[in-house]
C-alpha cells in the first residue's frame, strides 16, 4: 500500500525511527519513507517495496520501467500479491500415501493474494544494522517451474536469525518476477517487438534497485549474492549469462557470486523455435486475437482475466508434459543471448565464484501424472514427443536404455521396487531428474573448469531425506529441513531421528561463509569443501554426517547429454 508524501521531517536523514517500535527507512532511488515491522527481537522485515512501475495496461507485455517519481510513504508491512500464476492442468496422478503426500506442502507455492501489479521485493534484516552496517546481501529467486511462486515463499527470519547465530550477519532480498504468459511468452511476434523474456528483466531491475537503495538499509551493494531454487537456480545462471555476460550497471557489478539450488543449465530452443511459437500461436486464438492486425497489441488490451485465461490455456508443469515446459527462459538473441549451454561452453558469462548442486532424488516429485507409462519403449516415445521434438527415435531409446530396468536404479534411488509409482516411474523419474539438474549441473562446471577460470566453482548432492517412501530427497526438500523433518518425526518415527538441527547449521554455515567471504571453507565447518575441480569432487550432505564424494555417478548419461545436446533442447 502507498501513500501521499507526508513524512518531510524524516528527509534530511537517511535513516529515522519513529516512537512506535516500527523500522522506518529513507530509501534514495526512488524516494521513499519505507515503515517496515519487528519480525521477532532480533529481525525486521519490510514488505511488498515496489522496484519498478506496476506492469498493467499499456506496460503489459513490456520491459520493466524504472519508477521515476517519489513513492512518498510505503508501509511495507503487509503479505505482497503474487504475480499472476499459472493454473494446474488437469491430469490422473499417481496416488501417494497420505503421510507422504503432506511432506510436499512446505514446497508448494501458496499465494494469499494474487495480482498483475506485483513488481514489488523484500528485505530482512538484522534489526541491529544501520546505513554504515555494509552487511553481505542474499538476493533470493523463488522457483516454481517459471509458472507459479512468490517473493514470500520462503522467509527470511529463520535465514537472518542463523546467519546472526553463527556471527556472518546478513541482509535477505526476495522479489517478485512475472511468470507464465506475463513474463516468458514466447513467438516471433514477441521477438520482433523485443518484449522476450521479461521476467528475467524483472529479476535485474529488481537487482538495480538493490544497488541503488540497499545501502540505506544497512547492506553492502558491492557484497550482493544472488541465490535460488529450481526456476530460480536456472535464473541465477541466466542472470550470469544475460547480455552477453553483462552484469554491471553503473560500472560496478550488480552481484559478486552465485548460488544455485536444484537448478543450473536448461538447454532450450530459440524464442521463436516451432515450441515458443506453438504456445505464442495458442494464447492469441484462446484470447480470440488470431484476427487482429497486431496479435500482441490484442493481448495488452484485454482484461486481466481473459489474458489470464489465455495464457493458461497450454499445458503447464502439474499435468502430463510436466517439465516440458510451455513457458521458460529462451534466446531471443539480445537479453537471452544463447542458450544456457551454449553460454556456458563458449564463457559467455560473469566469471563469479558459485556454488551448484541439487538432491539426490530430483526428479522423483515430478513424474505423478504418466500413470500409462509401463514399458522401456513408452518412456522413449513420451521423451520424444513431449520433451526433444528434435531427436530421432534411435537417440531416444539409447538415452532411455542408459537406465537400468532395475527399480533399485531409479529415482528415489536405492529403494526397492516398493517404491515406483508405477511400472517405470524410477526410471523416468532419474531420466528427467538428470536432464533438468543433476547432469546438467556437470555442463556449467566442466566448462568453467575447460575455460579456465578461477573465480571459484564448488558442488554438492544432498540425502539428507534418504529413505523417504516414493520421494526420497526430493525437489526443493532441503529449503524446508525442520518443517519437513518435523512432519516426518511425526509420521516414521523409527526412520528419522529428527536431526535437522545439525543439517541446517551445517549447510548454513557453507553458504554464509561463501556470502561473506566468497569462499565456503572460511566459517564454522571443520569439514573442508573442495572446489569442483579438485579431482571433480562434491560436498555430500546427509542425513547424519556430511562427507567428500567424487562426481562420477551415471557418467555414461553426461556423455550422452553432452554428445547429444543440440537435440535434447527444450
Amino acid at each position: 500500500m502507498r501513500f501521499p508524501y507526508q513524512w518531510a521531517l524524516f528527509a534530511t536523514n537517511t535513516w529515522k525511527h519513529l516512537n512506535s517500535p516500527s523500522p522506518v527507512v529513507i530509501a534514495p532511488s526512488p524516494s521513499a519513507t519505507i515503515i517496515g515491522e519487528s519480525e521477532d527481537t532480533n529481525v525486521q522485515v519490510f514488505k511488498g517495496i515496489p522496484y519498478a512501475k506496476p506492469p498493467v495496461g499499456s506496460l503489459r507485455l513490456r520491459p520493466p520501467e524504472p519508477i521515476t517519481t517519489d513513492l512518498g510513504t510505503v508501509q511495507a508491512t503487509d503479505y505482497p500479491a503474487a504475480c499472476p500464476q499459472q493454473d494446474k492442468s488437469e491430469s490422473k496422478c499417481a496416488p501417494l500415501p497420505p503421510n507422504v503426500a503432506s511432506l510436499l506442502g512446505p514446497t508448494t507455492p501458496n499465494p494469499q493474494r494474487i495480482s498483475e501489479d506485483c513488481l514489488t521485493l523484500n528485505i530482512w534484516r538484522p534489526a541491529d544494522a544501520e546505513p554504515d552496517s555494509k552487511l553481505p546481501v542474499l538476493f533470493w529467486i523463488y522457483g516454481g517451474s517459471f509458472e507459479v511462486g512468490s517473493s514470500m515463499d520462503l522467509s527470511g527470519t529463520p535465514i537472518v536469525n542463523e546467519s546472526i547465530k553463527q556471527s556472518m550477519p546478513i541482509i535477505f532480498v526476495s522479489a517478485n518476477y512475472r511468470l507464465g504468459g506475463f513474463g516468458f511468452l514466447p513467438g516471433k511476434e514477441v521477438k520482433d517487438a523485443g518484449v522476450s523474456n521479461l521476467g528475467m528483466q524483472d529479476q535485474r531491475q529488481a537487482l538495480k534497485w538493490v544497488a541503488d537503495n540497499i545501502e540505506s538499509f544497512g547492506g553492502d551493494p558491492d557484497k550482493v549474492t544472488i541465490w535460488g531454487q529450481s526456476a530460480g537456480a536456472h535464473s541465477v545462471f541466466h542472470q550470469m549469462a544475460l547480455y552477453n555476460g553483462d552484469i554491471t550497471y553503473h560500472e560496478k557489478p550488480l552481484f559478486r557470486g552465485g548460488i544455485m539450488n536444484s537448478g543450473n543449465i536448461w538447454p532450450v530452443n530459440p524464442v521463436d523455435g516451432r515450441r515458443g511459437q506453438a504456445v505464442y500461436d495458442q494464447v492469441v486464438d484462446t484470447a480470440g486475437c488470431s484476427s487482429a492486425d497486431d496479435t500482441l497489441s490484442c493481448l495488452r488490451g484485454l482484461p486481466y482475466e481473459d489474458f489470464h485465461k489465455a495464457a493458461n490455456s497450454v499445458p503447464s508443469r502439474s499435468g502430463y508434459y510436466a517439465l516440458s515446459l510451455s513457458y521458460l527462459p529462451r534466446p531471443d538473441g539480445k537479453v537471452v543471448t544463447a542458450s544456457p549451454e551454449e553460454a556456458a561452453n563458449t564463457g559467455a558469462y560473469a566469471k563469479v565464484p558459485f556454488i551448484v548442486g541439487n538432491p539426490e532424488d530430483d526428479g522423483a516429485a515430478v513424474v505423478f501424472n504418466m500413470t500409462n507409462i509401463t514399458t522401456q519403449a513408452e518412456v522413449s516415445d513420451y521423451l520424444r514427443n513431449y520433451y526433444f521434438l528434435d531427436a530421432s527415435k534411435e537417440q531416444m531409446d539409447e538415452l532411455v536404455s542408459i537406465y537400468s530396468d532395475d527399480d533399485e536404479y531409479g529415482a528415489p534411488f536405492h529403494t526397492p521396487p516398493s517404491n515406483s509409482l508405477y511400472p517405470q516411474s524410477k526410471r523416468l523419474a532419474a531420466i528427467l531428474g538428470d536432464f533438468t539438474v543433476l547432469q546438467t549441473r556437470r555442463f556449467i562446471l566442466s566448462y568453467n573448469q575447460k575455460n579456465r577460470q578461477d573465480n571459484g566453482a564448488w558442488s554438492f548432492i544432498s540425502s539428507i531425506f534418504k529413505g523417504i517412501p516414493f520421494l526420497g530427497t526430493f525437489h526443493g526438500s532441503e529449503l524446508y529441513i525442520r518443517e519437513i523433518n518435523d512432519m516426518l518425526v511425526q509420521n516414521f518415527p523409527d526412520l528419522f531421528p529428527g536431526d535437522a538441527e545439525r543439517v541446517v547449521s551445517s549447510i548454513w554455515s557453507y553458504y554464509l561463509s561463501f556470502i561473506t567471504y566468497q569462499d565456503p571453507n572460511k566459517g564454522n565447518q571443520t569439514l573442508q569443501w573442495p572446489q569442483w575441480g579438485d579431482n571433480e569432487k562434491l560436498m555430500h550432505f546427509g542425513r547424519d554426517e556430511d562427507d567428500i564424494i567424487v562426481d562420477e555417478f551415471r557418467a555414461n548419461a553426461t556423455k550422452f547429454i553432452v554428445e547429444n545436446v543440440a537435440s535434447l533442447r527444450l
